[in-house]
């Protein structure tokens, strides 16, 4: 019970003391207008991959029969790795806003829909619009399956993969050296809740922060300051051991 306790108390402070745990999916969900469902889902999957990469890594660690320093080692380098993945996504990620934001200069196209109804709305060369339906706004993305846009998910879910969770490793790997896969489970169980847990709490409340808050003028360049902050959170990662 100490352990299970211990687990979900270190698995929530990491999280939020964490920014990686949840910068990229707050500014990334807020710079493309996703909804909650969608960043959260994407928050869930990239959670997941995070908690339980670490733990079939420290199993394989106590079936091989290593130390547990090396699992630490492992699990460090594997940190760096994710460190750098997430600047160079950030870097990405920038580049990608700025070309967008130049390229992609609204202008009207008009419109029709079925029965007739017909009106203008904004477009502009990355095959976004939006359009007014009954007081609610409608926005459409249409994206090349090999942009960014379609790219995106996939690329923060292999970084979270890559990223280790350090605290969990000491927690279970007495358990599972001596075998005692209950304790394994209440462990590693408690560690990846929390972790969901933090990180959704998180997510949730910026995005329904972030969503009602104009942009105005920087809208444009939404998603460069995304793509910024994200590899301010792979910098901090990196060399400031966040």
């Amino acid at each position: 019970m100490v352990l299970l306790v211990t687990a979900i108390s270190v698995g929530f402070v990491h999280t939020l003391l964490g920014p990686d745990h949840y910068l990229p999916f707050i500014v990334i969900g807020r710079a493309r207008r996703w909804g909650l469902g969608r960043t959260s889902l994407l928050t869930f999957a990239c959670g997941m991959g995070h908690v339980l990469s670490s733990v079939v890594l420290g199993l394989v660690g106590a079936a091989l029969g290593a130390a547990i320093a090396d699992v630490e080692q492992w699990e460090g380098m594997r940190g760096e790795w994710a460190g750098w993945g997430l600047m160079v996504f950030g870097l990405g990620y920038t580049a990608w806003g700025v070309w967008r934001a130049i390229r992609g200069k609204p202008h009207s196209h008009l419109h029709a829909h079925a029965g007739g109804v017909e009106h203008d709305h904004d477009h502009d060369h990355d095959h976004t619009h939006t359009h007014e339906k009954e007081g609610e706004e409608i926005r459409h993305e249409h994206g090349h399956p090999l942009s960014w846009q379609s790219l995106t998910p996939w690329l923060l879910f292999l970084i979270f993969v890559l990223g280790p969770c350090e605290p969990l490793v000491p927690l279970f790997f007495a358990s599972a050296l001596e075998g005692n896969w209950t304790e394994v489970l209440l462990v590693g169980g408690g560690y990846l809740v929390s972790t969901l847990v933090g990180m959704h709490l998180l997510v949730t409340l910026f995005w329904l922060g972030l969503s009602k808050v104009p942009l105005g003028p920087l809208e444009r360049w939404s998603n460069v300051i995304a793509g910024a902050l994200i590899l301010a959170a792979g910098f901090s990662m990196v060399f400031l051991g966040l």
